[in-house]
């Protein structure tokens, strides 16, 4: 199982804050911690994460012991993220359905590539079966998704296309739902305080403690799945 803590845009710009979202999420047990690049970053935008502020998020992250990924949302932060050579790239669902030309130069770098499929509107995979680098994420773009919007969340992620589930809905007994049907890789926000109100994010998002009880229940479903096979 592969936990991924989202903090995104949870910061509010407020980059003194990173200290404690990423302290928490790994007190929380969680993987990894996510952010956005090029995504409302212009200056003076909520999201000006410059090549320092990557070195400073990178560094807080070695010193806690957690891994820090980046979703990819513009050419221009695929070229700011490459000297930093992360383990790992997300691709966030905007940029599938926005530029392809841009997530097939993303995935060519070899590295594993989390591909989220919430705006996804064409025929089959954006880029077909048996890319060995890329998991697609199962995803809705609501924010926040209501349950009855979940009708076609996967019944058995083995079989399906998917390796994981990028959440957007309140609680965490989707994401479960997910991991009892398969889902080896779960991603959800995660926040501070879900009655802050700066960015929408905040309301759909975990707390540490949350987030903390979905890395327990999650690990604990997918032990007893694997004793059964």
């Amino acid at each position: 199982m592969l936990f991924i803590a989202e903090i995104g845009m949870n910061h509010n710009g407020n980059f003194g804050l990173l200290y404690e979202l990423i302290r928490r999420a790994k007190e929380a047990d969680a993987d990894i911690v996510k952010f956005q690049l090029g995504w409302r970053c212009k200056e003076g935008e909520i999201n000006q994460i410059t090549p320092d502020i990557i070195c400073q998020i990178i560094k807080i992250s070695e010193y806690y012991g957690i891994e820090p990924m980046f979703s990819l949302i513009t050419r221009d932060a695929f070229e700011t993220a490459k000297p930093f050579n992360f383990n790992r790239y997300k691709v966030a669902s905007r940029t599938v359905k926005d530029d392809i030309g841009l997530v097939r130069d993303i995935v060519s770098e070899g590295k594993e590539t989390l591909v989220s499929l919430g705006m996804w509107e064409g025929e089959g995979l954006p880029l077909g079966i048996g890319t060995a680098n890329v998991r697609y994420l199962f995803c809705k773009s609501l924010y926040p998704t209501a349950p009855w919007e979940l009708h076609d969340l996967p019944k058995n992620f083995d079989t399906s296309p998917y390796d994981g589930y990028s959440d957007h809905s309140v609680g965490i007994e989707t994401a479960l739902l997910a991991i009892a049907r398969g889902a080896r890789i779960i991603e959800k926000h995660f926040t501070l305080d879900k009655s802050d109100t700066t960015i929408r994010d905040h309301a759909l998002s975990a707390t540490p403690d949350e987030f903390g009880q979905l890395v327990l229940l999650g690990r604990g479903i997918r032990r007893c799945l694997d004793a059964g096979q």
